[in-house]
């Protein structure tokens, strides 16, 4: 995958999963720095649950709810 896609993906997946948690994003860095962290984690939890994705909507998906995780992680710590 290219970097930029890479990055693109990120960004994305980011503003996905701040939409869907908090309600609005974090920015264009802050984005892509959830989302490319968070397709690491989604990677690795798909990955043990038997899923692959071969795709770009699936990468999108699966960076997606990584960031989505990895959020909840983050406000578990907070409190």
């Amino acid at each position: 995958m290219s970097l930029i896609t890479f990055l693109i993906i990120g960004a994305l997946a980011g503003w996905l999963a701040g939409q869907l948690t908090k309600g609005q994003g974090f920015g264009i860095l802050g984005n892509i720095v959830i989302g490319i962290v968070g397709s690491i984690i989604g990677g690795f939890t798909f990955g043990l649950l038997g899923f692959s994705s071969n795709n770009l909507i699936g990468s999108i998906i699966m960076a997606t709810v990584g960031a989505i995780i990895l959020l909840y992680i983050v406000r578990l710590a907070k409190k």
